[in-house]
């Protein structure tokens, strides 16, 4: 297996996807974080200090996939034609999950967008909760699906 950032003597460098067709691509992407009971109860009641956690968290990772090139040193900047967010409460964690998905027509897939926006949403959640619970913990952030392209499936 070769890695595709990696040029012939070993050096990072962005992929050139140029003579790549462009393909419709899918990608869907998961997350939670688990939290004392407390702080679960808050963001139940929305009585969370700073407000709405689960619409702010949706906001923030949408946010981010549009910017995850500025954040991954090596991924192409995309025109997404669709992100979604949704973050929902877990009574079984306790906590919340976080589910991506990203819809792109394009030369190159949207793996990091949807792996971001999961990533920042619950950091989101995390900022918002933290006077309540600094002991939450993040977890199981993973690439659900992706289709389109070329590469084997997820």
């Amino acid at each position: 297996m070769t890695l595709s950032h990696l040029d012939h003597d070993g050096r990072a460098r962005m992929v050139d996807v140029s003579g790549k067709p462009a393909t419709a691509r899918t990608a869907v992407a998961e997350g939670s974080i688990r939290m004392s009971a407390e702080a679960f109860r808050l963001v139940r009641e929305q009585a969370v200090a700073k407000g709405d956690v689960l619409g702010v968290a949706q906001v923030a990772g949408t946010m981010a996939a549009k910017r995850t090139a500025e954040l991954i040193p090596l991924c192409h900047p995309l025109a997404l034609d669709h992100i979604g967010v949704e973050a929902t409460l877990d009574d079984s964690l306790p906590g919340v999950r976080v589910r991506a998905s990203a819809r792109i027509v394009g030369r190159t897939g949207v793996e990091m967008e949807v792996l971001t926006a999961v990533s920042v949403a619950l950091l989101t959640v995390y900022d918002m909760v933290k006077a309540a619970d600094r002991k939450m913990e993040i977890g199981s952030v993973h690439l659900v699906e992706k289709t389109g392209g070329t590469s084997v499936e997820a």
